[in-house]
């Protein structure tokens, strides 16, 4: 019962942070429902993504900073999620 709880939000969780990733390639302008889309998503994974990316920062790659903190955060969901799925 527990199990299934915690599993169901944790993958909501990576539906949500994949949503954060793709709406990160978009432009969005201020008070557009995309731009308030994006704040949502923001406000639900920075508390997660802040504190791994002041312990790795952006690499930097062809003068972009590339964020490694949402891979992070999904291997460790799915290395979670494994014993939850194996029952």
């Amino acid at each position: 019962m527990i199990s299934n709880i915690i599993r169901y939000v944790l993958e909501a969780y990576v539906v949500i942070i994949f949503a954060r990733i793709i709406l990160s390639y978009f432009p969005t302008t201020p008070g557009s429902a995309l731009s308030r889309v994006a704040q949502l998503l923001n406000k639900l994974t920075e508390p997660v993504l802040a504190p791994l990316r002041r312990i790795l920062p952006p690499i930097g790659v062809g003068g972009v900073g590339l964020d490694l903190s949402p891979l992070i955060v999904l291997i460790v969901i799915q290395v979670v999620l494994i014993p939850l799925f194996a029952r």
